[in-house]
């Protein structure tokens, strides 16, 4: 739950995701619960739907025949279909009872677990219980995939003078599991990460006028300290005093003054071989887009334009959980992009960390900005391994890909390959796109080493500025301005800040060896 800075809005109690809990148990076995949610498979060849695991026990406990009731509402099967029967009154022995559901869980792929998880966690909102035997159909790939949409579809946030208008199904029961113990891990790593993008996704909705960047480096302190991480934090003295140009400009308008958050997490077996990774995020907690102001209607979206930031922060509270075997190195540049009369003009000239200097022609083209100040920070004094970036970056990049994919840079093959596979497998699929030489020409400043704002393609070109930052280092940068909000409400995405990529970090940093296709 966030803190209120001080003199600064608290925000009401917020809701939770549902507990869960493994069991032995078939479904129709399981007392006190409100719901059971079966599985529903499509048949064979356009044939009849398949009942899964306790559909027999619970047609026979509800004197129902639940093959027929599909039949009748023409299931199909497919993931995420919902199928719901009121329980008749003085049925079974199980007074709590008073709904069964039945849902689609399509070919049984990790994709469709997901989606079955969300839309479990949609029909079920407001209920006290469910117990479930959808995992059981394949518990080593499905339990993950399961947990995490249920998780990720209950997501809700409120700020309202009344209680909030739903809340998620307070607990679930994972059942017909008898190796429930060998799969406690897997539902450990399944919380840590369907969490992660719950913070994600709360700290990038949390309204700016109590996400200042103290208040957002106050989160990831609390944090620190609930995760065993270590934390440090600059404020705007520390940050000129050490030549963070671009962190300090981009905010020094702003009424709350910026912050760089650093966490470092340490696996348990580190030694001096342990690989280093690091992960940047833009943490521009409002954007206005400076005196090149944005208009009204693109600025109202503006509080989840440290996204990346918050991706970052929930990352590195997470990998315990996942057993990351390799150092970490998260770094936040955070700021608010206001105007006022100390703003930045365009035409203004900033010398990043290490000495780059950019002319800044748009001031609304500031995330770059601040990213190279940590960028460049990271290579000079952390020398890791790998660095990887993330943010809503550019505009360009929902032009080119919508809302439901990120894009990515890599300047690196190797790099580039486990990114895209843990983005396709975590549910948040990312598309490469070039680093085109061709375009490097328009960095070109007549008075600095480079434009911060050289025009289209505009999400190539934002890269290119980017990429001079790193050095030789493998590098990847997320571009996740497209994917940063969902329009609606759809399988595990809710409607606002997806808090995108953090499965995605998760998966790949979760991995036995994150870095040995890169080194």
């Amino acid at each position: 739950m966030p803190v209120a800075a001080p003199d600064a809005p608290s925000l009401p109690a917020q809701v939770s995701p549902p507990e869960f809990a493994l069991s032995d148990l078939r479904p129709h076995a399981i007392l006190g619960v409100e719901v059971l949610a079966l599985p529903v498979l499509p048949g064979e060849a356009g044939g009849s739907v398949l009942l899964g695991p306790g559909g027999d026990e619970v047609s026979e406990q509800l004197g129902t025949d639940l093959l027929a009731l599909l039949e009748m509402n023409r299931a199909t099967g497919r993931a995420g279909e919902v199928t719901s029967l009121p329980v008749p009154l003085g049925g079974p022995e199980n007074d709590a009872l008073r709904w069964v559901l039945l849902v689609g869980v399509g070919d049984q792929g990790v994709l469709d677990f997901r989606r079955a998880g969300a839309a479990l966690a949609r029909a079920t909102r407001d209920r006290t219980s469910v117990a479930t035997s959808i995992p059981a159909l394949a518990p080593d790939e499905g339990l993950e995939a399961f947990v995490v949409g249920a998780m990720l579809g209950s997501f809700g946030f409120h700020w309202r003078s009344t209680p909030p208008e739903h809340l998620p199904v307070a607990r679930v029961v994972l059942a017909g599991l008898p190796d429930r113990d060998s799969l406690a891990p897997a539902l450990d790593r399944a919380l840590a990460i369907g969490g992660a993008g719950w913070r994600a996704r709360m700290l990038a909705t949390v309204p700016s006028n109590l996400k200042s960047p103290a208040w957002l480096a106050e989160q990831a302190r609390l944090l620190g300290e609930e995760s065993g991480l270590a934390v440090t934090i600059w404020d705007e003295r520390k940050l000129a005093d050490e030549g963070f140009g671009g962190i300090i400009g981009v905010g020094q308008a702003s009424a709350t003054p910026p912050r760089l958050i650093r966490l470092d997490y340490t696996p348990h077996k580190a030694n001096r071989k342990t690989p280093t990774v690091v992960l940047v995020g833009k943490g521009i907690t409002f954007d206005t887009g400076g005196l090149s102001i944005k208009p009204g209607e693109a600025m109202v979206n503006m509080k989840r334009d440290m996204t990346g930031g918050a991706v970052v922060i929930a990352v590195l509270g997470a990998l315990g959980a996942v057993g990351c075997p390799v150092r970490v190195v998260g770094l936040v540049a955070a700021a608010e992009n206001a105007i006022g009369g100390n703003a930045l003009r365009p035409g203004d000239v900033l010398r990043h960390y290490g000495g780059r200097t950019s002319e800044v022609t748009n001031t609304d083209a500031e995330g770059r900005l601040v990213l190279a100040d940590a960028l460049a920070y990271a290579v000079d004094t952390i020398e890791p391994d790998v660095i990887v970036d993330i943010a809503t970056l550019t505009g360009a990049m929902k032009v080119a890909l919508g809302q439901r994919l990120g894009g990515y840079f890599a300047n690196h093959e190797g790099l580039a390959d486990v990114i895209s596979a843990a983005g396709e497998a975590a549910g948040e699929p990312l598309w490469r796109f070039p680093l085109a030489e061709a375009y490097e020409e328009k960095l070109s400043s007549k008075v600095a080493d480079a434009d911060n704002a050289p025009g289209g393609p505009g999400a190539i070109t934002a890269a290119l500025f980017l990429q001079h930052f790193v050095g030789d280092v493998p590098w990847a940068h997320l571009d996740i301005a497209s994917a940063g909000d969902s329009p609606d409400e759809r399988h595990e995405w809710t409607t606002g800040p997806t808090g995108f990529g953090a499965r995605a970090l998760l998966t790949w940093l979760g991995a036995d060896d994150p870095v040995g296709a890169i080194s």
